[in-house]
């Protein structure tokens, strides 16, 4: 029997955020600027040295940077949705193909430094991602661009290799950014921390050696856009870990706190809510894989992934180590995006040893397998260890492998990770914006963010373009359900669980449900203090 989810086609960003638990009536940190508290770290080194350029950067954490403060011709509303012109007054397709698209520029738009940005600023900056093409990966996004034409001071257009109905989504994301020609190099990256743009805030970072400790966001009073800000300051405070964060909520020393709270803490909050503090569930669309280096000797035989996808336990993971935070998920596209199928359970049906050994037989593999599975400890909150430590145990139980872990800081996980340094690694996908396209793409196409050696032809060069075409999105089921089966069944890489996100704030603090969208977007320009 085929099992599938059948998911309603609704726009997931207009969830309503659900308010979980309520405490007192502190007033937080007082009327100076917000403080918002993260536990992603921001850090140079010399495998990433220019990490908030926008033609490097394609990480969550570094993207909540530089939403703030480079503007794009088109983003994501508040509520979620289709994308609506930002630093464009209009952009449309100009053609039935979907392969044309014409954007204008708003009137006045202005660097934070007063310089006008023009037609010519948005080419400079495109062009520039694509031509680095660094291999972080965020140039994937615009690799379907063929020309991009201005007329005048004011019109962009750009030509595509092929039809492309999410291409708005792709301009919407800070690899689209605009910058300014004076203060980046055009064939090179740039290094450090400074970010200019024409964005909603200018920012400012404190560093303490190559390590940032805090951005400082103020208003941009060039700033010409969609956004409305209902604050003139926000910092956002980089924690070692979930716990000082927790503490720094609890103190007052900061007003709100979001990526990553522990699911300890997400527990606690929801069952003991604690005075002065109220905790908010956002409609979230993460999830969390194993990656594959297919190449590397000990997964190199399919049957290998094959088998393991035969033998984890989702239901464990997901309940022991997440609690009620986490669902287990049988596809890359999560099921509460539509065109979802169930491809690993449809496959594999529950957890079976028996049914893995017999994987493992009939492709002439001896057990057990070695393998290390590979994590990263300060990345996606501490969780992580408990998850693979579950991975590790259920593997070894069947005693067809024999696997051991070893964890590494993300400024020395990714880089090792794009070199393929790992057989077996763990990462965890925040969407670049809600469509299905983008839960495929990246892991499938030719400019991939794992840079994987796995390739499927017929989701490569057939199927992803093929959906491509659908402006309306329902209609690409078809082609989204067989590369899911396709993912199924070549095990390049193995869908986990999908996770919910939370927001925990001081009382007197408003917006907080409009702060984090489904894609894991700070906006902090929602945040402001009592009825502002």
């Amino acid at each position: 029997m085929n099992r599938k989810t059948l998911v309603l086609p609704a726009v997931l960003g207009l969830l309503a955020p659900v308010l979980v638990a309520c405490g007192g009536s502190d007033s937080g940190s007082g009327d100076g600027a917000i403080v918002v508290g993260t536990t992603d770290r921001f850090t140079a080194t010399s495998d990433a040295s220019a990490p908030f350029d926008p033609a490097f950067a394609y990480d969550t954490g570094v993207w909540n940077v530089l939403r703030q403060t480079v503007q794009t011709l088109m983003h994501v509303p508040r509520g979620g949705g289709e994308p609506v012109p930002e630093a464009a007054s209009r952009c449309t397709f100009t053609d039935k193909a979907s392969e044309s698209y014409r954007c204008t520029l708003r009137e006045g738009l202005a660097f934070s430094d007063g310089t006008p940005v023009t037609a010519k600023d948005v080419k400079f900056s495109i062009e520039r991602a694509l031509k680095i093409n660094s291999d972080n990966g965020a140039a994937g996004l615009l690799s379907g661009i063929d020309t991009i034409d201005t007329q005048g001071e004011d019109e962009v257009v750009f030509q595509l290799k092929a039809p492309d109905a999410t291409f708005p989504y792709k301009l919407s994301t800070p690899v689209a950014g605009i910058v300014p020609s004076g203060a980046y190099d055009a064939a090179k990256l740039r290094d450090g921390f400074q970010v200019d743009g024409s964005g909603p805030y200018t920012m400012r970072a404190e560093t303490s050696g190559e390590t940032v400790s805090k951005v400082v966001f103020t208003r941009n009073e060039h700033y010409k856009g969609d956004i409305k800000l209902r604050n003139d300051t926000v910092e956002l405070r980089s924690f070692d870990s979930a716990e000082e964060m927790g503490q720094a909520l609890k103190s007052g020393e900061i007003d709100m706190m979001t990526r990553t709270m522990s699911p300890e803490q997400i527990r606690d909050l929801n069952q003991t809510p604690a005075q002065g503090i109220q905790i908010t569930e956002v409609p979230g669309l993460e999830i969390r894989y194993l990656g594959f280096n297919t190449k590397a000797g000990s997964v190199k035989d399919k049957a290998v992934r094959q088998a393991m996808a035969a033998v984890v336990d989702r239901g464990q993971i997901a309940g022991s180590v997440y609690g009620s935070t986490a669902t287990p998920l049988y596809s890359l596209i999560p099921s509460s995006i539509a065109t979802h199928t169930n491809s690993f359970l449809n496959k594999y049906g529950e957890p079976s040893r028996d049914k893995a050994e017999k994987i493992l037989k009939d492709a002439g593999v001896a057990g057990p397998v070695p393998l290390t599975l590979h994590y990263t400890t300060d990345h996606y909150g501490s969780g992580t260890k408990k998850e693979f430590e579950t991975l590790r145990d259920q593997l070894n139980a069947t005693g067809l492998f024999e696997a051991r872990i070893e964890g590494a800081k993300w400024s020395e996980f990714r880089p090792a990770q794009k070199r393929g340094d790992y057989p077996v690694y763990g990462l965890g996908w925040f969407p670049d914006f809600p469509d299905p396209d983008n839960y495929v793409a990246p892991f499938l196409g030719a400019d991939n963010f794992l840079g994987t050696p796995y390739v499927s032809a017929d989701a490569r060069e057939r199927l992803i373009p093929e959906s491509r075409r659908a402006a309306d999105r329902t209609a690409a089921t078809p082609a989204f359900e067989r590369i899911q089966d396709i993912v199924a069944d070549d095990v390049p890489v193995l869908p986990l669980w999908q996770g919910k996100q939370y927001v925990a704030a001081r009382d007197g603090l408003t917006g907080v449900e409009w702060a984090l969208n489904t894609s894991s977007d700070l906006q902090l320009w929602e945040l402001a203090r009592g009825n502002a």
